[in-house]
């Protein structure tokens, strides 16, 4: 039995190995050959150029335009989600005191987790859409507009997907609130596994609910806010679906919106640069597994552990 377990194991582990590499690992190198080819897409063989699309990236304004909103994506999107993802899952599981002073969710708790997921039920398409229509101008619809003029705070009107230097900012929220409600939830399943107990204790000896916060409810917590945050990242790094449906394909006025998914979707099935938009699309790649490992050791700490 002994002798014959290596081939057994082998046997077992060749075809799920084998039909991984074909529709994971495949696709990669398939795009990076792509990446150093030029190719329209239509023709039966590319062109092999080597590094000319990456030199070409180096030198491309619009670009470098995407690149950082990226960046800004990624610095703000992930803090504010999370944040705001753990201040009312808190809220919602110990923000209050129950019958004879133990800890509780605030009233109508159950109800508010419903209101905060809704989002994560509709379609991306939908979101996007729909802030398209808040945005607008009022003439056109726009929501926002048309409350701040009821409010009789005319002069905080202005065209908001029209500046420029409003447009990421403007994504930022859209992404923030599409995304924070499913860290509600998630937040919030993990900190019923935590002991009313701790709290109570904490809270007999004096310490303040920020303290409860800052010491029992994100330490014990930790490790789903680290997992939550490296999606987020990768989210992040993405924002193709909101800027191509609120902005449109060139990343709204003179694409101060645009982010790297929107310019491999312009190379490709515009400019029908298959080559281009691959080598962009290797950049994401690269980008987005470095945020993640640096995310992934930055986030890192001892696990705590309830007795």
């Amino acid at each position: 039995m002994q002798k014959g377990k290596y081939p057994f194991i082998i046997a077992f582990l060749l075809p799920p190995v084998g039909v991984y590499a074909m529709y994971m690992l495949s696709p990669y190198i398939q795009a990076i050959y792509i990446s150093l080819t030029e190719w329209s897409g239509f023709t039966a063989s590319p062109t092999f150029i080597g590094l000319d699309n990456y030199e070409r990236m180096w030198n491309d304004d619009q670009l470098w335009t995407a690149l950082r909103n990226n960046l800004i994506l990624l610095i703000f999107v992930p803090v504010l989600t999370l944040l705001l993802g753990l201040f009312f899952a808190s809220m919602l599981n110990v923000g209050a005191r129950g019958r004879g002073g133990a800890v509780a969710g605030v009233f109508g708790s159950s109800v508010y987790k419903v209101v905060y997921f809704f989002p994560q039920v509709l379609s991306i398409v939908i979101v996007g859409i729909v802030f398209s229509y808040v945005f607008a101008p009022e003439n056109a619809g726009g929501i926002l507009n048309s409350m701040l003029g009821a409010f009789g705070l005319d002069g905080l009107k202005q065209l908001w997907l029209a500046e420029q230097n409003l447009l990421i900012w403007i994504v930022m929220v859209v992404m923030t609130w599409s995304f924070v409600g499913f860290y509600v939830v998630l937040f919030s399943a993990a900190m019923q596994s935590i002991p009313k107990d701790i709290y109570e204790a904490a809270l007999l000896d004096g310490a303040s609910r920020m303290t409860t916060f800052r010491k029992i409810t994100v330490p014990l917590v930790w490790d789903t806010v680290q997992v939550g945050w490296v999606y987020m990242a990768i989210q992040a790094m993405d924002g193709f679906a909101i800027v191509h449906i609120m902005l449109g394909i060139n990343g709204g006025v003179d694409g101060a919106g645009d982010v790297l998914g929107v310019a491999i979707y312009r190379a490709a099935f515009q400019s029908n640069d298959f080559g281009y938009a691959a080598a962009i699309g290797v950049l994401m790649l690269v980008l987005t597994m470095t945020v993640v490992v640096l995310f992934m050791r930055m986030l890192r700490r001892e696990k705590v552990e309830l007795a």
